[in-house]
């Protein structure tokens, strides 16, 4: 359990320190679950500035941003076709070494087989979220075996 934004925000800290060039975060929960809560922690302790501002990308569907590595945040709840996905060029970011964290990644095949690791964000009540992280493959259990044993 995350019993408030502080907590979410440094579990996706710890997450970002074992990310390497390539990798997919899909991030998976309702409407204000705190899936761009859990990217900002990310991104931000993947060495962007804290004053960079780190917004949903909801309208303007990926945001990138260069860090220790380079870094993209996607929200796909508004696309609805892969030509749509594809036009976006997120292939081509995870080839170029881009970590990459999707909201609403499911709704397509090829983001959904290709995320190393899910971050479930369920709520709770207005400030405490259930968090799950489900490893998908080598890589996800990878991130997973080097994530602190405190978690």
């Amino acid at each position: 359990m995350l019993q408030n934004e502080e907590e979410t925000l440094a579990l996706a800290g710890v997450l970002a320190g074992v990310l390497a060039a390539g990798d997919l975060v899909g991030l998976e929960g309702g409407l204000g679950a705190g899936k761009t809560t859990f990217a900002r922690g990310a991104i931000h302790a993947l060495a962007v500035p804290a004053e960079t501002a780190v917004t949903s990308p909801t309208f303007a569907l990926l945001h990138q941003y260069q860090g220790r590595l380079p870094i993209a945040h996607a929200d796909f709840y508004r696309l609805e076709s892969d030509a749509e996905l594809e036009e976006l060029g997120v292939d081509e970011l995870l080839e170029d070494g881009a970590v990459l964290f999707v909201e609403w990644g499911r709704k397509f095949p090829w983001v959904a087989s290709r995320a190393s690791l899910w971050v479930e964000l369920e709520i709770v009540s207005d400030d405490v979220r259930r968090v799950r992280l489900r490893p998908q493959g080598k890589r996800g259990e990878e991130l997973i075996a080097g994530l602190p044993s405190l978690l």
